[in-house]
């Protein structure tokens, strides 16, 4: 048995589950495991259903790497379930996962603890859409509160479609929020082990980072080094680091920003199991200080020691 698979024992990879995001999670696991794999640890690939619990009990796990994206695996679920196992994993713990799967409590503690965010307002059916336009403006951004990958979200650039933006991102959620458009370039931060990593510019051909933005076109650009100086970018990581305290993250993870046209940054929100495709931002940025793939997987691991 080599050096890895002593050290960690035998690892449980989850991914899949039963949320929307399933088909990039899928994607995640599958690189996740491989790397694992070649680099000598003793991991399996779960494709999460509801009997997960019998299943890592059944299989004598060491550890977790859970690579679940969205509902039932990045929302506390899953985390307070490997809790009761006792069963180390990587990413955050219930509290942190749950904060931060749900877009409003994410904004109410961050604007609690004095960070900057957009102003938003939650949207119902009986919300009057017209008073909501005269007092946050146009453009505005609509979104499912506890929805991830860009699903059900929409740019709203004339006061008549609110209503019909709502209605599109409450069939995802019945949480669903308004924000204020933040003109300006997007960015992201990855958090591992404490410590930020290079931030990333992001370019979109279209209007929205949106799912097929995200995973599927070929035609959006990502800048790092992202082109700010050395103490503006130190600036945002360092933002980023508070925003994910704020919110008890641990392990790793991933904040996205806007920076207006003033050169403000606006906190967007909190990723705690990024995507692990080969369209996605926290290996892009930690290739960006020499760490390929394998390596970025195994550190992570790491974090569950």
């Amino acid at each position: 048995m080599d050096k890895e698979s002593t050290r960690f024992g035998k690892v449980a990879v989850l991914y899949g589950g039963w949320a929307a995001e399933r088909p990039v999670s899928l994607k995640s696991g599958a690189a996740v495991l491989a790397a694992l794999q070649e680099s000598g640890v003793d991991a399996q690939g779960i494709d999460v259903d509801r009997n997960i619990l019998s299943v890592l009990q059944a299989g004598h796990y060491d550890r977790v790497f859970n690579i679940l994206h969205g509902r039932g695996g990045e929302d506390g679920v899953i985390q307070g379930a490997l809790e009761l196992l006792d069963l180390p994993y990587t990413g955050c713990g219930v509290k942190a996962s749950a904060i931060s799967m749900d877009k409003l409590m994410t904004k109410r503690l961050w604007l609690g603890a004095g960070l900057p965010t957009p102003n938003y307002r939650v949207l119902t059916a009986e919300t009057d859409f017209e008073a909501v336009v005269a007092e946050l403006g146009l453009p505005l951004i609509v979104k499912p509160a506890s929805e991830g990958s860009s699903i059900g979200i929409s740019k709203v650039t004339e006061a008549a479609a609110l209503k019909s933006a709502y209605e599109a991102a409450a069939k995802s959620d019945p949480v669903v929020i308004v924000e204020q458009w933040i003109t300006g370039a997007e960015y992201t931060a990855g958090v591992l082990a404490g410590e930020p990593l290079p931030l990333i510019r992001i370019e979109v051909p279209g209007v929205l980072y949106d799912y097929d933005a995200k995973y599927i076109s070929n035609d959006t650009r990502y800048f790092c080094p992202c082109g700010l100086s050395e103490a503006e970018e130190q600036a945002m990581r360092n933002l980023a680091l508070t925003a994910f305290a704020a919110v008890g993250g641990q392990g790793w993870g991933r904040v996205d920003m806007m920076r207006d046209q003033q050169g403000k940054a606006w906190l967007i929100e909190v990723n705690t199991n990024p995507g692990m495709t080969d369209h996605s931002l926290v290996p892009m940025a930690a290739r960006a200080v020499g760490m390929d793939f394998k390596a970025l997987v195994l550190r992570i691991l790491e974090t569950t020691l």
